[in-house]
């Protein structure tokens, strides 16, 4: 009965995550898309937040990351602590990444290089 409960706790925990990071990931990705794109419009945003300190720097920015934060190692850690599958899960996952390291670092660089070549490929195509 207590997994059970448990259980439908996350969902509810990582729901909230999400809606406490929300704001500053969209702020942060308007202040990349607005050096790599200037014409997107993401300038508004920017601004808007630069306009609203205490809403936007103040809340947005360090209040709900840092809520999130902090929920976020307190479940993590309970977690860790009742859930044997969990730690056992975590020990199969780091050894299966030490024995194939050789090649995710390869799939990071592929993806990486994939990266690089559509923002070239975007600027020289908006020259």
């Amino acid at each position: 009965m207590h997994y059970e409960a448990a259980m439908k706790i996350k969902p509810t925990v990582a729901t909230i995550e999400l809606l406490l990071v929300l704001p500053a990931a969209l702020f942060m990705i308007a202040l990349f898309l607005r050096e790599v794109q200037p014409l997107a419009q993401t300038g508004r945003l920017v601004a808007w937040f630069s306009h609203h300190v205490v809403l936007g720097l103040y809340v947005f920015l360090i209040t709900m990351p840092l809520a999130a934060f902090v929920v976020g190692c307190a479940t993590v850690l309970r977690s860790w602590r009742s859930d044997a599958e969990l730690r056992r899960a975590t020990r199969e996952t780091f050894t299966t990444v030490r024995a194939h390291v050789a090649t995710l670092v390869t799939a990071g660089a592929t993806l990486m290089a994939g990266g690089i070549l559509a923002i070239v490929a975007m600027h020289m195509i908006t020259e």
